[in-house]
C-alpha cells in the first residue's frame, strides 16, 4: 500500500528548516509539482526530492510521494551513504535493481515495498542542490531513455528549487535583520542617540552588519557595531548569535577589550572559521568618557563642537574569531563634551566601487565639517551626503551618538 505525503504547505517540510519555520507555500507547492511530475513522467510508483543542508553533508526529506512519513519524520541521508547519498556523491544518475538493507539505507523505502530506484542529481552552476528520485513497487530494469528523461527534469527542476530557496533564505535574513535591530538606540540622560540600517542592493541579499545599545547595570551604555563576514541568512543568523553574545559578556564586565576577548573565545568555539569585525564602545553618560575597542573595524568619526572632524585613534585589533594567540585587545579613551558627537559605522557607508576606502572616509570628515543641530539631523545628513539617491552597493549600519549643549534637568 502506498501513501501521498508532503502536499504543497506541510510544516514539516524543508522549508521549514530553510527558513527558520516560517513555511513559503511557494516552494513547497513547487517540490510537490517536481514529484508529481516525476512520477507521471517515468510511470512511477514513488517519487521524492531530498534537498542537501547547509553543511552540504546531509540530504534531508523534502516531498514525496508514495512513501508514508519519509517527510514527517525528517529522514536524513549522508552524502556517499545508500542509494540517495551515492546520487549525491557521484552526480549523476545511479539506478538500482533491488531494495534492501544493503542498497538503500532509508528503511522506509523497503518497507513500502519499493524493488526498482532511479535518481539523478539535483545541480546548478555544479553546486548540489539535492537528489530526485522515483521507485517502482514492481521489479523494474531503469533503460537509458529513463535516465536521461529524469536527468533533463532533475535539471530543470534544479533551477527552479535553487531560485525558491533563495528567495526564501533573502526574506527570511531580512526579516531576521528586521526583528533584531533595534527601532531606537537606547537614549541615556544628558545625550541623543541615532541610527540607520540600509541593506544592500546586491541581489537583495542582506548581511550580518548590526548596531546595538545596551544600558548596563552600572549605568554605562554599551554600543556596538559590527560585521559578519558573508551574507544571507548564515550571516543574519551568526550575527544574532554574536550580538546575544557579546549582550551576555556585557552582564560581567564593561571592558570594551574584555568583552571583545570574550566574544574572540566565544567565536572560536561555537563558530569556528566565522569572522566578524566589530568597534565597541562603553559611555560613562555622566562623564562622557568613551572607551572603545576594535576588532578590524573602521574607526567611528569624531566631530568637536570646536575644532575639524577626525577619525578617533582606536587601535585596529584583528576581526573576532581569528586565531591568533598573542593577540592582545586594547581599549582607547576620548571624552565627547557638550556638543561633541561620535559617528560609527559599517564599511558599506564608506565604501563604494571605483573609489578607495580613504576617499570614502574623506567623504564621510566632510560631511561633519558643518555644524550638529541633533543626533537625527546628523543621520539624516550623513545618509545624504553618502548614500543620496543611489542604491547601497553593501549593507549599511550607522549608530550617532551626541552629547547635549544644555544640561540634564
Amino acid at each position: 500500500m502506498t501513501t501521498d505525503v508532503a502536499e504543497a504547505g506541510d510544516p514539516t517540510s524543508l522549508a521549514a528548516v530553510v527558513t527558520g519555520g516560517v513555511v513559503p507555500q511557494r516552494v513547497d507547492a513547487l517540490l510537490a509539482e517536481v514529484v508529481d511530475q516525476a512520477r507521471g513522467l517515468l510511470a512511477a510508483d514513488t517519487a521524492a526530492v531530498l534537498l542537501v543542508d547547509a553543511s552540504a553533508q546531509t540530504l534531508v526529506a523534502a516531498a514525496a510521494r508514495g512513501i508514508a512519513g519519509e517527510v514527517q519524520q525528517g529522514v536524513k541521508i549522508p552524502v556517499g551513504k545508500g542509494f540517495a547519498g551515492r546520487v549525491a556523491a557521484e552526480r549523476r544518475p545511479v539506478s538500482v535493481d533491488r531494495v534492501d538493507p544493503e542498497t538503500v539505507l532509508n528503511p522506509l523505502l523497503w518497507q513500502a515495498g519499493i524493488q526498482s530506484l532511479l535518481g539523478a542529481p539535483l545541480m546548478v552552476d555544479g553546486e548540489l542542490v539535492g537528489v530526485l528520485h522515483v521507485g517502482s513497487l514492481a521489479p523494474r530494469r531503469f533503460s537509458a531513455e529513463d535516465e536521461e528523461y529524469l536527468k533533463l527534469m532533475a535539471d530543470r527542476a534544479a533551477l527552479a528549487i535553487h531560485a525558491e530557496l533563495m528567495k526564501a533564505e533573502r526574506e527570511t535574513a531580512a526579516m531576521l535583520q528586521r526583528s533584531f535591530l533595534p527601532e531606537r538606540p537606547v537614549t541615556p540622560v544628558g545625550f541623543e542617540l541615532a541610527s540607520r540600517y540600509v541593506a544592500g542592493d546586491r541581489r537583495g541579499i542582506v548581511g550580518g552588519d548590526w548596531h546595538d545599545t545596551v544600558l548596563l547595570p552600572s549605568g554605562a551604555l554599551l554600543t556596538v557595531v559590527g560585521d559578519v563576514m558573508g551574507r544571507g541568512l548564515g550571516a543574519a543568523q551568526t550575527m544574532i548569535q554574536v550580538r546575544t553574545a557579546l549582550r551576555a559578556h556585557a552582564l560581567e564586565t564593561d571592558d570594551p577589550a574584555q568583552l571583545l576577548t570574550r566574544l574572540d573565545r566565544h567565536m572560536q568555539m561555537f563558530h569556528p572559521g566565522e569572522l566578524a569585525t566589530v568597534w565597541c564602545g562603553v559611555l560613562d553618560p555622566g562623564s562622557g568618557r568613551f572607551r572603545m575597542s576594535s576588532a578590524g573595524h573602521p574607526p567611528p568619526a569624531v566631530a568637536r563642537r570646536s575644532g575639524g572632524p577626525r577619525l578617533a585613534d582606536v587601535p585596529p585589533g584583528v576581526p573576532v574569531g581569528v586565531v591568533w594567540p598573542e593577540h592582545e585587545r586594547r581599549t582607547s579613551t576620548l571624552t565627547l563634551g557638550p556638543g561633541d558627537v561620535l559617528c560609527a559605522y559599517t564599511d558599506g557607508l564608506v565604501e563604494r566601487r571605483g573609489y578607495s576606502p580613504d576617499d570614502g572616509l574623506e567623504r564621510l570628515l566632510d560631511v561633519l565639517v558643518a555644524p550638529v543641530d541633533s543626533a537625527d539631523g546628523l543621520g539624516a545628513r550623513i545618509m545624504a551626503g553618502m548614500v543620496g539617491d543611489r542604491p547601497a552597493e553593501d549593507d549599511i549600519a550607522l549608530l550617532v551618538v551626541r552629547r547635549c549643549t544644555e544640561p540634564a534637568t
